[in-house]
């Protein structure tokens, strides 16, 4: 029999923190975060974590194939009634190269526990992961996010992560994270996925969203997040959703170069479904044409237009926003372009600011990771 710690240790051995000694745990028993980045990690120390809520662990990049003999001996249906009394709600795991086969035997193991929330980021995943002994034994997810990944198993990746899973995803975030052009004969539904956030990717551009929208795969989406993700037109974007047979409710296409629809340009028509559209932060000179003809909220904040949108640019909206655009702010294109003005720094330059230090921890946070 497989004593408990054992069994334990395969669940936390991936990981991600601030925290100086390997794990350190808050007043309250809540957040527990751990950062094994000495040569020789005591990873026993990461059993304090099993009364947390949340759990933050992180690898400093090493290879963990030494658990791969561990997790083919472990039996977590042993412990189930354990596992599941555990706290844990959130668990993010990262910068790590992790062997597929241990990734399989760490979702297996966090089935048996009432985890809602799984965050893998930094992380270089090697080999392919193995189909299940059962039907979706994994756990019960609503929101998977994964950051900066990468997968051996190139499109096949999604599916393969997938069939581990219980069909409860309602929200999945891919940012830098490859490939994306998932294999769409390998993947199955999402049956009750509502939010779809491929952000921060930013090669993905319109011909990589339509290979990621694979067809009838995701019948209850509503919102559909493309920030900084490449898009050249909206009527590209719009062109993608009719292929794949997408019908959001809210798009965000905010932070992209967007251009002008060229003459003569192929129309589109968007879903009768779309009500919300933010094309902020997309250097817009003027509104574009073919947007939809009825909208419940426009955002077109942040822009470079020059003069206030004639009635006919528009589609019928109930809620426009045109703040930050140079002709209502004439010094709203200088704060665009230079977001470390002095003085107390409009909407624009403070949105901006905001985006730009995100991305730029984020690439510090794998540099770090993996060095």
């Amino acid at each position: 029999m497989v004593r408990l710690p054992c069994l334990l240790l395969l669940l936390l051995p991936l990981l991600r923190v601030s925290a100086p000694e390997p794990c350190e745990l808050d007043d309250e028993d809540y957040r527990c975060a751990c950062n094994f980045t000495s040569p020789q990690p005591d990873w026993s120390s990461a059993l304090q974590c099993m009364v947390a809520v949340e759990v933050e662990v992180r690898g400093g990049g090493r290879g963990l194939e030494e658990f791969l003999l561990k997790s083919a001996s472990a039996d977590p249906k042993q412990y189930a009634d354990m596992l599941k009394a555990l706290r844990l709600r959130r668990l993010t795991v990262g910068a790590a190269r992790v062997p597929a086969q241990l990734l399989a035997a760490v979702l297996r193991a966090l089935g048996y526990s009432r985890l809602k929330e799984l965050t893998l980021e930094d992380l270089e995943v090697t080999g392919q992961i193995p189909p299940p002994l059962q039907e979706t034994p994994g756990p019960a997810l609503t929101t998977l996010t994964l950051r900066n990944v990468s997968w051996a198993a190139g499109g096949a990746w999604l599916g393969e992560l997938q069939q581990w899973l219980k069909p409860n995803l309602k929200v999945l975030k891919v940012a830098q994270t490859r490939p994306l052009a998932f294999s769409c004969t390998q993947l199955r539904t999402f049956p009750v996925l509502s939010t779809l956030d491929l952000s921060d990717n930013p090669r993905l551009g319109e011909r990589g969203l339509t290979a990621a929208l694979c067809p009838s795969k995701f019948p209850a989406l509503e919102d559909l997040e493309l920030r900084n993700a490449g898009m050249g037109t909206p009527n590209g974007v719009c062109a993608a959703l009719a292929g794949a047979g997408v019908r959001p409710h809210r798009l965000d296409l905010s932070h992209n170069p967007l251009r002008a629809t060229t003459s003569g340009a192929p129309g589109c028509v968007w879903p009768a479904t779309l009500s919300s559209l933010n094309l902020s932060f997309a250097e817009l000179e003027q509104v574009p044409k073919g947007l939809p003809p009825k909208l419940s909220v426009l955002d077109l904040s942040c822009n470079k237009l020059n003069r206030a949108p004639r009635p006919d640019e528009l589609p019928d909206v109930n809620n426009l926003t045109l703040e930050g655009n140079p002709y209502l702010d004439p010094e709203a294109l200088q704060h665009q372009e230079n977001t470390m003005a002095s003085g107390v720094a409009p909407v624009c330059a403070r949105s901006a600011l905001t985006v730009g230090v995100s991305g730029t921890l984020a690439l510090l946070q794998g540099a770090r990771g993996f060095a």
